[in-house]
C-alpha cells in the first residue's frame, strides 16, 4: 500500500484530500504545516508528499527545499497561487507536479497515481560512460569517481540529454519535457542550465553538443 503525506493548514483540505486516498487505497498521514511535516519524514518514509504553498512556520517552497535535502520523496505542489513564476519555481525546486486550487479531487488522484507509479516502478539504474557515471535511483553523479554537485534541474537535463543520446533536441523539447510544463517565454532558460551543466561536467563538458539551429545532444565524444 503506498503511502501518502498531506501537509496544508486547511483542515478541510486535509479531509477531502485524505477521504479521497483512502478510498483508492492509500495509506494516509497528515501534517499542518511544513514543519511538522519535516519532522515526521524524517522518521517515516512516504511515496508522495502533497504539499501546500501557503502555510506558517515554514511555507511550502522552503519545505520542499529542507525535504529533498532529507529523502528523495515525489512531491506535488498545492497552490492557490496560479502565476507562471511559482509554478517554474516549483519545477526548479524538483516537484514532481504542481496542482492548483480549486482542484478537482478526482484529477488530484490521478495526478498521485501517476506520480506513485513512476516512484515504485523506477529500476536501480547505473548509467556509465567513461569517466561519468550517473546513479539515476539515487540522483548523483560522479566525474572520474568524484560525486559532483547538481540542482534538481541540471540533473534533470542531463538525465534526459543522456535518455536521448546522439538525438538532437530543440530548447522548446527540453522546455517541456524536462520542465514538466509548457513554458512560454525566453528559452535562454535552457542555455543558462546547460551553460552551468557542462561546467560541472568538467572534463565531459562536451559530450553535451551544441546543434546550431536547433537545440543540443548527448553525444559521447572518444
Amino acid at each position: 500500500m503506498a503511502k501518502i503525506l498531506i501537509v496544508d493548514d486547511e483542515v478541510k483540505i486535509r479531509e477531502v484530500v485524505r477521504e479521497y486516498a483512502i478510498v483508492n487505497g492509500y495509506d494516509v498521514k497528515e501534517a499542518k504545516d511544513g514543519r511538522e511535516a519535516l519532522e515526521i519524514i524524517e522518521k517515516e518514509d512516504f511515496d508522495v508528499i502533497i504539499l501546500d504553498i501557503m502555510m506558517p512556520y515554514l511555507d511550502g517552497f522552503s519545505a520542499c527545499r529542507q525535504i529533498k535535502k532529507i529523502k528523495n520523496i515525489p512531491v506535488i505542489m498545492l497552490s492557490a497561487r496560479q502565476e507562471e513564476y511559482d509554478k517554474l519555481f516549483g519545477f526548479e525546486l524538483g516537484v514532481d507536479d504542481y496542482v492548483v486550487k480549486p482542484f478537482s479531487p478526482k484529477e488530484l488522484m490521478a495526478r498521485i497515481k501517476v506520480v506513485v507509479d513512476r516512484h515504485l516502478g523506477k529500476e536501480n539504474q547505473v548509467m556509465s560512460f567513461n569517466g561519468l557515471v550517473i546513479d539515476v535511483d539515487a540522483r548523483n553523479v560522479f566525474i572520474d569517481g568524484d560525486k559532483i554537485a547538481l540542482t534538481p534541474k541540471e540533473f534533470e537535463l542531463l538525465l534526459f540529454l543522456v535518455k536521448n543520446k546522439n538525438t538532437a533536441l530543440s530548447r522548446d523539447v527540453l522546455l517541456d519535457k524536462v520542465w514538466n510544463y509548457n513554458y512560454f517565454g525566453d528559452d535562454r532558460t535552457v542555455d543558462t542550465h546547460v551553460k552551468m551543466l557542462r561546467h560541472n561536467l568538467k572534463g565531459y563538458r562536451n559530450y553535451i553538443v551544441t546543434v546550431r539551429g536547433t537545440g543540443y545532444k548527448f553525444e559521447v565524444q572518444q
